[in-house]
């Protein structure tokens, strides 16, 4: 699948984000490189472009699910991907710009298999960089000559917002010991959610669809961001370190309130009241510890809870697919968001 060229029926939906990589990329490239040299070199870094001394490199630079879903819905409604792509840019550095401060605040120290950029710069030089992407990306929209440009400006700029005060909801669970599933859910929502379901409504306002369809589509990526942040959450507990680029029981090892974590403190089981008594010691938890964690979860309902809910959020997600009325696309969609359900990494 090209960024240019005619596209394969039915294609998988790793190819779908290949074509969204491939086409967002330069205009990546392109906007970064307006960013003063010390900015540029931490977020070149970030997005794999370059080592840490500025050398080429073939290094991931992430999925560009939202870039792709940008592109998929403005087609969707009948207008064309490349119209769109100062929205997916946007969106992509945006969503970079929550990853650097994510890896700040959880301490991260690896993501996609290589050092995270405050390891490598230092926490300020990271911090900074991350706001110099979410500055960029409304310089994207505002040079654009697509009359959506500034309509989409704000509705990206609200959506951040929305996302920020996830970010914040996130960080006060950690002081908490009465975090409730609902507020969890909410919280995961806000952070996860918002920018799914913006990018969504971007792609629909570049192409020129309906207020209908906007709606419609918005929802579907508001469900697909929460089954996204369901999966990424066990991911972030069971995954393999090899495929995710993450250590192994990363969220566990920070003692997160993550939604397979709340909905096992909550399950009122013996293993979910074990879990809690292990969760509020003061004394962090040994390296040796997190496998009998992990298990707790497990037998406490929060990995078969978070499973359920994550394919419930995807039925909801295809529901409002389906209502939108679209006049392409349909199939790469659904296609996105079983992978989102049912992946590894």
């Amino acid at each position: 699948m090209t960024a240019t060229g005619a596209r394969p029926t039915n294609p998988p939906a790793h190819e779908v984000l290949d074509w969204g990589r491939q086409l967002v990329t330069p205009a990546l490239r392109t906007a970064v490189d307006t960013l003063p040299e010390d900015m540029r070199h931490i977020a070149g870094y970030h997005f794999g472009w370059w080592d840490e001394h500025g050398r080429s490199t073939q290094a991931s630079g992430g999925k560009a699910l939202r870039a792709t879903l940008v592109f998929l819905t403005a087609e969707a409604v009948g207008g064309s991907a490349p119209s769109a792509l100062p929205a997916a840019a946007a969106v992509e550095l945006v969503h970079n710009f929550s990853l650097l401060h994510d890896d700040v605040i959880d301490h991260d120290a690896t993501r996609r298999h290589r050092p995270t950029a405050w390891s490598v710069f230092g926490t300020s030089a990271a911090i900074l960089a991350g706001d110099a992407l979410v500055s960029l990306a409304s310089d994207v929209l505002a040079e654009s000559t697509h009359p959506a440009g500034l309509r989409g400006i704000r509705m990206l700029n609200s959506a951040i917002q929305v996302l920020i005060e996830g970010q914040i909801t996130d960080i006060a669970f950690e002081q908490r010991t009465d975090v409730d599933l609902h507020e969890c859910q909410r919280m995961a929502q806000a952070k996860t959610g918002t920018l799914l379901g913006a990018a969504c409504e971007l792609g629909v306002l570049f192409g020129g669809g309906t207020s209908g369809q906007a709606q419609h589509l918005r929802t579907y990526g508001e469900n697909l961001g929460l089954a996204f942040q369901h999966v990424d959450d066990l991911l972030g507990i069971w995954g393999d370190p090899e495929v995710t680029g993450k250590p192994a029981y990363s969220d566990l090892h920070g003692r997160k309130k993550t939604l397979p974590i709340v909905a096992a403190l909550k399950s009122r089981t013996p293993a979910g009241n074990e879990l809690a008594a292990r969760y509020q010691r003061d004394e962090p938890l040994a390296q040796a510890e997190l496998i009998e964690v992990a298990e707790l979860v497990d037998t406490a309902g929060g990995r078969v809870w978070s499973q359920g809910q994550a394919d419930q959020l995807l039925a909801e997600a295809q529901r409002h697919l389906h209502a939108a009325r679209l006049v392409a696309r349909t199939t790469e969609l659904e296609a996105l968001a079983h992978l989102v359900t049912r992946r590894d990494h």
